[in-house]
């Protein structure tokens, strides 16, 4: 764990100590906060626990039902609050800094490259259920992460999608036909690559799962990828050399930039 995420979190539980404290003292129910601040019960919860950053509703909700007299307020201001969720940070700070950055994904179209109404679908269709306010706060961060598709100077950016990923209408067909019609604006840009790699592909470099490889502007060479339960980001030369080499027969195998601008097409013309 970094140093600003073990801040962040100890930051987090000292305020959820805070806020219990004043609500017992207050004689607040969990309920009656969670009511006022119209946030669910679990969320209240979990804020508490130090589990989750205090939304800013919820901190003048407690301020005004506990009589805190400011200080819940100032001590949620100690809390670093990060766009993104903890096991993604390091590698967004990277990404962010990135002269090239190639990524594969087998699920889903990789959230750079996503439109917000299908981005939205992603986060909706999580497990467990995120709050609404949550998806907002998740969706904000993913959109301003996109500046890095046009920032100058220019990042070589290339993603290989598997074809299941186009063909899987996340939010329904509208939302899909906009996200196909925006990865064909993107692959128009000098900078930006765009390749399907095809079902029925008989060979494939990439089987164990979604890759990001990356190089930063000080030449820094990086490797990330993420499981069910966490993510890891790699620096160690050979580890990312080997997953440099992965990446590029992945490439290799899939569709050219410009037939898989024709294969687009054919999708859009089929939603």
């Amino acid at each position: 764990m970094s140093g600003n995420r073990q801040a962040k979190s100890a930051s987090m539980r000292m305020f959820g100590s805070q806020l219990q404290g004043w609500r017992r003292i207050a004689g607040v129910s969990r309920e009656q906060l969670a009511e006022a601040a119209g946030y669910s019960l679990d969320t209240v919860c979990s804020v508490e626990q130090g589990r989750r950053v205090p939304p800013p509703e919820l901190v003048e909700a407690a301020e005004e039902l506990c009589g805190a007299g400011g200080l819940l307020r100032e001590a949620a201001r100690h809390i670093e609050r990060s766009k993104f969720p903890d096991w993604f940070e390091d590698y967004a700070r990277h990404e962010a800094d990135a002269a090239f950055l190639g990524i594969y994904h087998n699920h889903v179209v990789p959230g750079l490259f996503q439109t917000e109404d299908y981005a939205r679908a992603v986060f909706r269709s999580g497990r467990p259920l995120l709050d609404d306010d949550e998806v907002e706060r998740r969706l904000a961060a993913r959109m301003e992460r996109q500046q890095l598709l046009h920032r100058s100077p220019a990042a070589v950016i290339s993603v290989v999608l598997e074809q299941v990923t186009l063909e899987r209408p996340l939010g329904g067909r509208q939302v899909m036909r906009g996200q196909v019609e925006y990865l064909l604006r993107l692959s128009e840009l000098r900078n930006v690559d765009v390749q399907v790699m095809l079902t029925r592909r008989e060979s494939h470099a990439c089987l164990a799962g979604p890759l990001y490889v990356l190089e930063t502007r000080d030449q820094r060479r990086l490797a990330y990828f993420e499981g069910q339960k966490g993510s890891v980001l790699l620096s160690e030369p050979k580890d990312v050399s080997d997953l440099n080499m992965r990446y590029g027969i992945l490439r290799s195998q899939a569709l050219t930039p410009e037939d898989t601008v024709s294969f687009l097409e054919t999708v859009l013309g089929e939603l």
